[in-house]
């Protein structure tokens, strides 16, 4: 292994500070990044030159970059850190404070934000300054007395618009909700003192053996058993910050003991579908997690909703579906596929499970309207309708696995279809 003396790094440069630095930021923004891929990049670049910037590039993408969702922060903190002449200026007006609807925030500052936190690491952002020229702006005070409280904000945050610190919170407290199930009755009875129905066969065999005097009415109840829980989770590029927190959540919910699910079945999709039950199974969230990534080769890629449901009827509806399985369905139903074989794949997915629950991040704009083609072939076929797009949505699922009735959304929509 060379060392750092016995690269071709000009002497009277900071090439080697300025990438330390830079793997700092990006470390910071959530990339998992220590001594050893800062040493490797060093060496890369030596050996691959820094003459054209996107040789550059691609060398550093090449060495720290491991994750499809690692790329937009990647590319903002590149542009911010080695294009931009003043890359601090721009950072520190993403910081400035601003009084607006988080939804008015576009989905790309979001990146943006979590780069600019990482290359400032801690420091103010700066007054914006006075000009005699210009009227007084008016001074707007806030009273934080009666203000939710951070935890209550991060609940109802969008996901995409958290920040690196948020986004880490957010994930600490999803390994920390529970999706509690009803049990499913079955046509089989057990014996139960308390229970409502006489058990005439058992009474009558024990009076057998009594002489047939009948002393004692014995009495049964339907026997209960958890159903399955099975994830389809969309993760094309549209949908890659929200799969991960989703995913995350569904982690917890899978090594959550006595909650009441009899298994976990999770599978994602962008152009194929892809079964990580197994990588959700380790404790680690962090290392199934990536496990799954690794496995999953289409992250952030396009989307064929309807051949990969195709492929999960064909291959695995049996398997998984039997005995009353709840199947949630994480998607924004944004598809390249003709809508009648999306039509007719959600038709056959629905009547392989006790109930279908769509969840869909674009429920979290007030204008929605089921105007796409994917979206309208889609919801006629499920049972309840619901945002994924925040922790409360997340933790509303309860009511919908619970409630047999709840149907969400579904029914304003399907009236907004029949128009």
């Amino acid at each position: 292994m060379a060392r750092y003396t016995d690269l071709a790094i000009p002497e009277d440069g900071k090439l080697v500070d300025n990438i330390t630095h830079f793997a700092r930021a990006l470390r910071r923004a959530g990339l998992p990044i220590g001594p050893g891929r800062i040493r490797a990049a060093i060496e890369a670049v030596a050996v691959a030159g820094f003459a054209r910037k996107a040789d550059f590039y691609w060398t550093l993408h090449a060495v720290f970059v491991n994750r499809p969702e690692e790329r937009q922060v990647f590319n903002q903190i590149f542009r911010l850190y080695w294009r931009d002449p003043r890359y601090l200026e721009h950072m520190m007006s993403l910081l400035l404070p601003a009084i607006r609807n988080v939804s008015e925030e576009r989905p790309a500052d979001a990146a943006a934000k979590r780069a600019a936190e990482a290359l400032l690491d801690g420091a103010e952002a700066p007054e914006r300054p006075e000009s005699s020229s210009e009227p007084e702006a008016t001074e707007i005070q806030i009273d934080a007395s009666q203000t939710a409280s951070s935890t209550e904000r991060l609940r109802t945050l969008d996901f995409e618009q958290m920040s690196t610190q948020e986004a880490a919170e957010a994930r600490r407290m999803l390994a920390r909700m529970a999706l509690p199930v009803t049990p499913i009755a079955t046509r089989r009875f057990v014996a139960d003192a308390q229970g409502r129905k006489p058990d005439w066969r058992r009474s009558l065999r024990v009076a057998a053996r009594q002489g047939g005097e009948i002393t004692s009415l014995y009495h049964r109840r339907p026997r209960t058993r958890w159903p399955a829980l099975v994830v389809l989770c969309d993760i094309s590029g549209s949908m890659s910050q929200y799969s991960r927190m989703v995913l995350h959540f569904v982690h917890a919910v899978a090594n959550r003991q006595g909650q009441g699910w009899a298994r976990v079945h999770a599978f994602t999709f962008g152009t194929r579908l892809t079964n990580i039950t197994r990588h959700l199974r380790t404790r680690d969230v962090d290392a199934a997690l990536n496990a799954a990534g690794a496995q999953a080769q289409d992250w952030q890629g396009g989307t064929r909703i309807g051949g990969c449901l195709r492929a999960f009827n064909l291959d695995w509806s049996r398997r998984v579906l039997g005995q009353g399985a709840v199947v949630l369905l994480i998607s924004d139903g944004l598809d390249r596929d003709d809508p009648a074989l999306l039509a007719r794949e959600m038709e056959r997915l629905h009547l392989s499970a006790r109930r279908l629950i769509w969840l869909n991040p674009l429920l979290r704009w007030d204008s929605f309207a089921p105007r796409a083609r994917g979206i309208r072939a889609m919801l006629p076929h499920v049972d309840a309708f619901r945002s994924a797009h925040s922790i409360a949505s997340l933790n509303a699922l309860a009511e919908a696995i619970s409630d047999p009735k709840d149907r969400g959304e579904k029914a304003r929509l399907m009236a907004m279809l029949d128009d």
